[in-house]
């Protein structure tokens, strides 16, 4: 199975977002990062806000954030609502003219795959993508959050 463009813009909008906790993120700062339009990376940001992932902040100093902790938002969660068709062969589709469609061992092979690619991708968070590059922030052009002093 192949993610779509989409998708794939998406779970980076997420890992931006996570890996610049505590502040808002801009979309130009986050399509200047991974090098697409502002156009593309608005229409994105469409179902992640509507599926609580995203929140939006108006105004001159607005921008974007996580809307859930990134512990809870699962690759699963986010390729569910940029996906549009999780078909992996056309006898999957509704109307198929197979006459094999209800009693296939293709079809059952075919729905088990896709089980376990769910499977994998409901045990990865944002987080995690994010935790595992220590040096995420320098690769996206992000500022390190300054260390808070210790009190005496």
């Amino acid at each position: 199975m192949r993610l779509t463009r989409q998708t794939n813009y998406a779970i980076r909008i997420l890992m931006y977002c996570s890996a610049n906790e505590g502040r808002l993120s801009r979309v130009t700062e986050i399509a200047g990062a991974y090098g697409v339009s502002e156009l593309f990376m608005f229409k994105i940001l469409q179902p992640l806000v509507e599926h609580g992932m995203i929140e939006t902040v108006r105004g001159r100093n607005g921008g974007i954030r996580l809307g859930k902790p990134a512990e809870q938002i699962t690759l699963l969660d986010v390729v569910k609502v940029t996906e549009e068709n999780f078909s992996m062969a056309e006898c999957f589709d509704t109307g198929s003219e197979c006459p094999l469609v209800n009693d296939c061992s293709l079809n059952g092979a075919l729905h088990e795959a896709l089980d376990a690619f769910f499977a994998v991708l409901g045990r990865y968070s944002i987080k995690e993508l994010v935790e595992t590059k220590p040096n995420i922030h320098s690769l996206l052009g992000i500022q390190a959050m300054p260390t808070p002093a210790l009190a005496n």
